[in-house]
């Protein structure tokens, strides 16, 4: 199983990134692909999750009608549209991959592979 972020960069506040996943190997064990992200001197934080079968969809309140992630089943990606950036949205950004459920969805312990970071960075 691997994974492979990108779409990282330098961003005006107010601006807009897309962020990619694209994922391989990969199996039904692992039906949740979700994005963290981690600011330096800061703990790391849960971003979104998509359920890759049914398309369901759970948001940090941070980030809730801002930013908006979604999935190419036959790309087998998932991407994270992030629009509204502010400079707190500063962080290098994770994707994960498991099968956490309702409970520790937002829990980086549930998760059993994730990619390297992708940077992202809000600044005038």
């Amino acid at each position: 199983v691997q994974l492979q972020a990108s779409g990282g960069g330098l961003v005006q506040p107010g601006g807009s990134l897309r962020l990619s996943c694209a994922a391989s190997g990969f199996t039904l064990d692992y039906p949740v692909i979700g994005w963290f992200r981690q600011a330096p001197g800061k703990e790391r934080e849960w971003v979104s999750c998509i359920n890759r079968s049914d398309g369901s969809t759970v948001y940090a309140n941070s980030v809730k009608g801002r930013f908006i992630i979604s999935r190419d089943t036959a790309k087998n990606a998932v991407y994270l549209q992030m629009n509204s950036l502010k400079p707190e949205d500063t962080a290098a950004y994770y994707c994960v991959a498991g099968a956490p459920d309702y409970s520790n969805y937002d829990s980086f312990q549930a998760y059993d592979y994730w990619g390297q970071g992708t940077q992202v960075t809000v600044s005038s």
